[in-house]
């Protein structure tokens, strides 16, 4: 069952958002929204009947100014977000994933997991974690690795648990959205190829992380992050340039109503434009293509408590409104 969005004083930064929604028993389409909580269906804007957001997208720098001037228009038949339903805002065709990337997140992971026979005080643990991070930042790669675009699902919609999901954790993340390609572009000019923002919350099975039949080939991600809706997303794509600093964001997940995580995008160890730069460096990125950043500090692994069914998870981002999913048990078959 979808779940309705937020009020509409909190929907987002800035004039306007894209959306992809429908009516009761309607098609999906791209929409305008505002602040007001109103949304212009931009097929009959665009007179385009199969526009999609990902076409948008696709013509992102000639599609922007028009966007614009739509958001400040009184004109065009508007419909309240109430009466619609909201689906994920994209269909990407790549999704690039980001593991290890929140310093205090991995300092903690360090701390954590301490070497048989090192009898050290925790403090000396940690200082050295925060030296190994700090030339981490300056020396080394980020870690990046590939989605499906199949998991992705609605920013409302129920998230459904598997029996082979032994243990569902979430991983709430700023995710950047491509508007113009890029292949092996720079730090300084990767900013440029950014269309906008949304919200992902990259749901993990840490049960089927590493391999138990081959453990020397490391982490499995087709298993443990690639589930049928395992990454909701949205609800809308804020325009970059409504968001000033994406370096400084709050990142916060609320499970049954209690803060999880709680972290400033400052905590990042790679920035934004560092990490569509690095993923740029392999891959052809194309509008509409995801790059999500990472996630803080707090997932259920460090709470020692993961996701079951009934639970609702809460995800926010500064300037990038919020999702609501509740977890259901899919029946053992």
């Amino acid at each position: 069952m979808a779940v309705k969005p937020e009020p509409a004083s909190a929907l987002f930064a800035g004039p306007f958002a894209l959306a992809t929604l429908s009516a009761p028993a309607g098609p999906r389409f791209p929409a305008l929204v505002t602040p007001d909580g109103r949304a212009l269906d931009l097929r009959a804007a665009f007179d385009d009947e199969r526009l999609t957001v990902l076409g948008l997208l696709e013509r992102w720098e000639t599609a922007l100014p028009r966007l614009r001037t739509l958001a400040a228009a009184s004109g065009g038949a508007r419909t309240p977000l109430a009466d619609l339903r909201v689906h994920a805002p994209v269909e990407p065709r790549q999704v690039f994933q980001s593991g290890a990337n929140y310093r205090q997140h991995v300092i903690d992971l360090h701390v954590a997991h301490r070497a048989p026979g090192d009898e050290r005080p925790e403090a000396e643990r940690r200082a050295e974690a925060a030296e190994i991070m700090d030339r981490r930042a300056a020396e080394d790669l980020p870690y990046v690795f590939i989605g499906l675009p199949s998991a992705i699902t609605g920013p409302y919609d129920d998230v459904v648990l598997p029996p082979e999901a032994g243990k569902p954790d979430w991983e709430l993340e700023l995710a950047v959205v491509i508007g113009r390609p890029a292949y092996r572009v720079s730090v300084a000019d990767a900013p440029a190829h950014i269309a906008g923002y949304t919200i992902a919350n990259d749901l993990t099975d840490r049960a089927t992380v590493f391999r138990r039949d081959m453990p020397q080939i490391g982490t499995d991600w087709l298993r443990s992050k690639n589930l049928p809706g395992f990454t909701p997303l949205g609800p809308w794509i804020v325009p970059a340039a409504s968001i000033g600093d994406p370096d400084d964001l709050r990142v916060t997940l609320k499970l049954n109503g209690e803060t999880m995580q709680d972290e400033s995008t400052k905590d990042m160890i790679f920035k934004v434009a560092r990490m569509v730069s690095y993923a740029s460096q392999s891959a052809r990125l194309l509008p509409g293509d995801l790059v999500l950043t990472g996630s803080p500090a707090g997932n259920g692994m460090h709470w020692g408590r993961l996701l079951r069914d009934g639970d609702v998870m809460e995800g926010s981002v500064t300037g990038l409104g919020a999702q609501r999913t509740r977890c259901v048990a899919e029946p053992a078959a």
